[in-house]
């Protein structure tokens, strides 16, 4: 028979690579959220599950039993060898544990297939992630990546993580880029696949000195950020970067990629256009409708973006306007220059907090 595991023992074989998780619920409940690192072999197809939803509200539990057991007798030697293809430990999850996991073992195992069920399904693993953020005490200080918008914060984030340092990318986690564009291009993630996400991220540098972390509001796109996180952040040590204006509007033009985007990105643009004043609103307008993104991105930065920066960064006190910015014309000039603080910034902190990331 097939055993029980809990998510504690579960994360623990995870964090050691030794177990392979399958999903055994339907495809849009598995693009819904899901544990990181999950494949989907489903036990019904979405139409299939809502068939047998349908009959359990409207007919009986046992007629749905019946239909359910039709519908998966069918294609179980298909099912099975899915997972017979799967070498290693496994361990399936259904929403609570129910059903579709427990039979799907019970097969498993019938057939000399040796799985694991997780207690409580996704559920139980949901339930972990939220306690465990609201409950988080994360010991690491945090340096913040401040500058205008376009200054390429994102990008020297990515090249510093590349080479080791210990970087939480919270809006590639998001999939969404904070702004009222941000999400174009992207598949922007909801709240329970951010936070399985971040926490996996957070756990991971829990014992390293400091993490770098971007500027970010409390929310980025559909999400909200932890309490802990925002205080961290507000606590943390802050690195301003500054661009020239032209780089900042080809770090843009790179990343959004409007001439690929071109209908999302007016779509965007009026939901801000009410909120700049009306003559550069409709040159803006008539720069992204006759395709001279370059302007429109040089316009929204001076009358929209950069306005909207400086009133935020007046709420961290004056302290913060003392603080000495990173000047570049290049981004591998500021990774370079972002380096050389953070190395300064190392050397100011305890003897004991040796950097542990091989940087």
């Amino acid at each position: 028979m097939f055993q029980d595991i809990s998510i504690e023992k579960l994360n623990e074989l995870r964090a050691k690579n030794e177990m392979t998780i399958i999903d055994v619920r339907s495809p849009s409940e598995f693009a819904d959220s899901t544990i990181p690192g999950s494949i989907n072999i489903p036990f019904f197809t979405d139409e299939e599950r809502a068939e047998i939803g349908t009959l359990y509200k409207q007919v009986s539990t046992q007629t749905a039993k019946e239909r359910g057991l039709e519908i998966m007798s069918a294609k179980l030697p298909a099912f099975v060898k899915r997972f017979a293809e799967i070498k290693g430990n496994k361990t399936v999850f259904c929403w609570r544990g129910g059903m579709r996991s427990r039979t799907t073992a019970t097969v498993l195992s019938l057939m000399g297939i040796h799985v694991y069920r997780l207690d409580g399904g996704y559920r139980s693993f949901r339930k972990w992630v939220v306690e465990t953020l609201g409950m988080m005490d994360f010991a690491p200080k945090v340096f913040v990546l401040h500058g205008n918008t376009g200054t390429g914060k994102t990008e020297i984030l990515k090249v510093l993580k590349g080479k080791g340092y210990p970087v939480v990318d919270l809006e590639g986690l998001a999939g969404h880029r904070g702004s009222i564009f941000g999400e174009i291009g992207l598949k922007s993630n909801n709240q329970k696949t951010f936070d399985s996400l971040l926490l996996e991220e957070i756990l991971r540098y829990r014992d390293e000195p400091y993490i770098l972390i971007e500027a970010e509001s409390k929310r980025i796109g559909k999400v909200v950020l932890p309490e802990f996180l925002i205080v961290k952040k507000e606590q943390g040590t802050h690195i301003m970067l500054e661009a020239p204006t032209a780089l900042r509007v080809t770090n843009i033009l790179d990343d959004y990629r409007p001439k690929e985007h071109k209908e999302l990105s007016l779509k965007a643009f009026h939901q801000i256009k009410s909120r700049i004043h009306t003559p550069i609103a409709q040159e803006i307008e008539a720069s992204l409708l006759t395709s001279q993104f370059g302007r429109a991105v040089e316009l929204l930065l001076e009358s929209y973006y950069d306005p909207r920066y400086a009133h935020t960064s007046h709420t961290y006190g004056e302290a913060f306007d003392q603080i000495p910015a990173i000047q570049f014309k290049t981004i591998e000039e500021a990774v370079e220059l972002v380096e050389q603080r953070i190395k300064e910034m190392t050397n100011q902190m305890e003897p004991e907090q040796t950097i542990k990331s091989g940087v």
